[in-house]
């Protein structure tokens, strides 16, 4: 096991890897910019070294930087949080060439699970359902061609992309060409990528994925799926473990699914696989080689520590439970908790004046905010996640209900009247819902 672990992060993520690394013993390295000099990860780290401006690409973008002081704390691996360079392949390689571990897949597989368009053949060659799509496109007339080979609408996406970006539906043939250059100038200037390829857009679908942990052995463990359907521009706000009105049929076919393309790419570690669920069948979207956001409210239901092996199965150590020992009995759901403005839902900031944090059985928020903290505009608008868990999907909302009620944040305007009015909608309680509902909520 590793004696000494730097996280490549900042902010809520940072927090739970320091806890998870404490939990087991492990001496934790924090890196920080000059914007987040007052964080808590900074504080709770029991080393932490300011690596440069606010701004991500002069702090915690910089690759040599981090490796660099890696080297110089003695830490063996480097845990990347998500976001900033968790799935970035030339720094999971760069981290080889220096023989320091990336708590990671490791670079081949990202890079083969990060460009969408390879990932796609990858899960048609494990046998996983895929909707119908392009290779990389060209130029405007090679789109045009592939549009009306696959049928409007369609989706372009960035080989890259990720994080709600890169994304683009077009319904008609006169909005294809200013489409596929928004996508492409929005590619370049958020992952340095400008290919973009087309898929079928399947309209009034269920967004579910499936949580995966395997060891360097080969074995491959399901800890639960999840239902990520409630989105706003493509960023999820709330999400639900198991997800609901699956059958069990349905839920299986995707669990082995998932499976299967863990085992073709020899995936190691913690990983999602996203499917499109449409009616009573479901297409390969893409995976995640990283750790999510949402994945606590897995461990909620399951009871796994999932931070804790993916530390434990990156530093090589098997996976002493089996498929039949993950519990599925519980419900949970999540709320996540932005700072934004309530009437357009841009970004906001301030400093935090007074901060209330529900309680009670099952209830977990996962943050790092403290009172004064002062939220800036230079980062992700996430504050935290609220998590709640229990024996039914019925009580799980209402003990979500009342934790969204007792929450408390003044100072910083954010959107907890927004999930309040989820949990009272009439598609969302009966759990038939799909990526449509914001437009029908907000």
């Amino acid at each position: 096991m590793f004696s000494k672990i730097l996280i490549a992060n900042r902010s809520e993520v940072a927090v739970r890897v320091i806890r998870a690394c404490k939990e087991m013993g492990i001496e934790t390295v924090a890196i920080y910019s000059d914007a987040d000099a007052d964080a808590l990860h900074v504080e709770m780290a029991d080393e932490s070294y300011c690596i440069g401006g606010p701004l991500v690409k002069d702090s915690y973008l910089n690759m040599d930087v981090i490796i660099t002081l890696a080297q110089a704390v003695g830490a063996e691996a480097i845990h990347p949080g998500y976001g900033m360079l968790s799935e970035n392949p030339e720094f999971a390689r760069r981290c080889e060439e220096k023989n320091i571990t990336l708590i990671s897949p490791g670079a081949e597989v990202m890079e083969k699970m990060g460009q969408k368009e390879v990932a796609r053949e990858v899960a048609k060659y494990a046998g996983v359902p895929i909707t119908p799509g392009s290779d990389i496109l060209k130029n405007d007339k090679d789109a045009i061609k592939w549009a009306k080979k696959i049928g409007y609408p369609v989706i372009l996406k960035a080989r890259a992309g990720g994080g709600g970006k890169g994304i683009r539906v077009v319904r008609e043939e006169n909005e294809l060409v200013s489409a596929l250059e928004q996508v492409k100038k929005e590619a370049k200037n958020s992952f340095a990528d400008d290919a973009v390829f087309m898929e079928k857009y399947l309209e009034n679908v269920k967004h579910v994925e499936v949580q995966i942990l395997a060891d360097k052995s080969g074995k491959v463990v399901i800890l639960g799926d999840r239902d990520c359907s409630v989105q706003r521009k493509n960023q999820k706000l709330i999400e639900e473990c198991p997800a609901p009105v699956l059958s069990e049929e349905l839920r299986q076919s995707m669990y082995e699914s998932a499976k299967a393309l863990a085992k073709a790419v020899g995936y190691v570690t913690v990983g999602t696989v996203e499917f499109l669920v449409k009616d009573n069948a479901y297409y390969f979207m893409e995976m995640n080689t990283r750790l999510q956001v949402e994945h606590s409210v897995t461990e909620m239901v399951c009871g796994i520590d999932i931070v804790e092996w993916q530390i434990r199965t990156a530093a090589g150590i098997e996976i002493p439970f089996d498929q039949k020992d993950i519990a599925h009995k519980k419900h949970a759901i999540e709320c996540r908790i932005c700072a934004e403005n309530s009437k357009d839902f841009t970004p906001a900031t301030g400093k935090v004046e007074l901060l209330h944090i529900p309680g009670g059985v099952d209830v977990r928020f996962d943050s790092a905010l403290y009172q004064n903290y002062e939220v800036t505009p230079f980062y992700d608008s996430m504050l935290g996640k609220l998590i709640v868990c229990a024996d039914t999907r019925d009580g799980a909302i209402r003990k979500m209900k009342s934790a969204l009620s007792e929450f408390v944040l003044v100072g910083v305007e954010n959107n907890r009247e927004m999930h309040m009015k989820f949990m009272e909608n009439g598609k969302f309680v009966v759990g038939n819902y799909d990526t449509g509902i914001c437009q029908k909520v907000l």
